[in-house]
C-alpha cells in the first residue's frame, strides 16, 4: 500500500501502478488540504462518543485516508487488515452471487465502522465492502483494534451496540428486498444515504443504485421517475437531490423507520 500523508484506499489491481507513481505524486490542491484539515475522529459517531481518556491510546494509531468511489476495502473471504471509521464517505457491504448478481446487505457511514469481524473473531466474511460515496475515513490496524476492544472499556461497549444496530439493518434490508416495491426500496435507500451526508445532493448512477438494490436498472429508472414526478427528488445525469424529505419518507416502507429508530436507541444510549 503506498504511503502518503492521507493515502487513498486502493483495490488490488491499482496498488502496483500507484506504488510506481507515488514518488512523483502531484501536490495537493488548496481545496483538498482544507477538506483534510476539517476532518476529525469525532466526526465518526462511534469515535466521537469516547471520552478523552478512551481516545488517547487510539489517536496515534488512527490514520486518515481518502476513500474513492469504487474502492474495495475488502473482498470476500480475504483477511481484513484494518477497521474503517468513516467521517464523510459511505461504504456498501454487499454480496455477489456466483452468477455475478449483487445486492447491498447494509451501508456504513459516519454512524459506524467497517470490519466488525475483526473483533467478533471471524477475521473474514463472504461479503465485500465497496465505497459508493467518496470521502474520508479513519482506519485502525487490526491488532490495535483488538487490543483496545479487549480492554473492556467504552470502545467495546459502543462497538457491540453498533453490531446489534448493523444486524437490524441487514435483517430489515432482507425483508425489504423481498416484500416491498422498488419505489419503496429506493426511498428507504435514499433516506439512509441522506442521513449519512451533509448535503441533500449526491452523485449516483442508475447502474450503481440497481446493484445496491439488486434489481434491474430499468426498474430503478421507473422508480426514480415516479419519485421525481411527485416532487420527492430531482434527478439529472446521475445527480440526485432530495427536495421534499417528508414526502420521501411517506413513500418509503416502514423499514427505514425501523432501522433509524433502532440505531438511535442503541447508539444514543451511550
Amino acid at each position: 500500500m503506498p504511503v502518503s500523508t492521507i493515502p487513498p484506499v486502493l483495490n488490488q489491481d491499482s496498488r502496483k501502478s500507484a506504488a510506481a507513481n507515488s514518488a512523483v505524486a502531484k501536490p495537493k490542491g488548496a481545496s483538498i488540504l482544507a477538506a483534510e484539515k476539517e476532518q476529525s475522529p469525532s466526526l465518526n459517531y462511534l469515535l466521537g462518543t469516547l471520552s478523552a481518556a478512551e481516545m488517547a491510546p487510539l489517536m496515534e494509531h488512527l490514520e486518515l485516508v481518502t476513500l474513492r468511489l469504487g474502492d474495495m476495502l475488502y473482498e470476500p473471504n480475504t483477511q481484513l487488515h484494518y477497521a474503517y471509521f468513516p467521517t464523510s464517505a459511505i461504504v456498501s457491504l454487499h454480496y455477489v452471487t456466483a452468477s455475478g448478481a449483487s445486492s447491498e446487505i447494509s451501508g456504513v457511514g459516519n454512524e459506524g465502522m467497517v470490519g466488525i469481524s475483526l473483533f467478533t473473531g471471524g477475521n473474514t466474511t463472504p461479503s465485500s465492502a465497496m465505497v459508493h460515496t467518496s470521502g474520508y475515513a479513519y482506519r485502525l490496524e487490526r491488532s490495535q483494534l483488538k487490543a483496545e476492544f479487549n480492554r473492556h472499556g467504552q470502545l467495546q461497549q459502543i462497538l457491540l451496540r453498533y453490531t446489534q444496530a448493523l444486524i437490524t439493518q441487514v435483517s430489515q434490508t432482507a425483508a425489504c428486498n423481498r416484500h416491498h416495491s422498488v419505489e419503496q426500496q429506493l426511498s428507504r435507500w435514499l433516506l439512509l444515504t441522506l442521513d449519512r451526508i451533509t448535503s441533500g445532493e449526491f452523485v449516483l448512477t442508475q447502474e450503481l443504485v440497481a446493484n445496491m438494490l439488486g434489481v434491474r436498472r430499468e426498474s430503478v429508472t421507473a422508480a426514480a421517475a415516479s419519485l421525481q414526478g411527485i416532487g420527492c427528488i430531482s434527478y439529472r445525469r446521475g445527480h440526485i437531490s432530495v427536495i421534499n424529505r417528508k414526502n420521501l419518507e411517506q413513500c418509503a416502507c416502514e423499514c427505514y423507520a425501523v432501522v433509524r429508530k433502532e440505531t438511535q436507541r442503541l447508539l444514543g444510549a451511550i
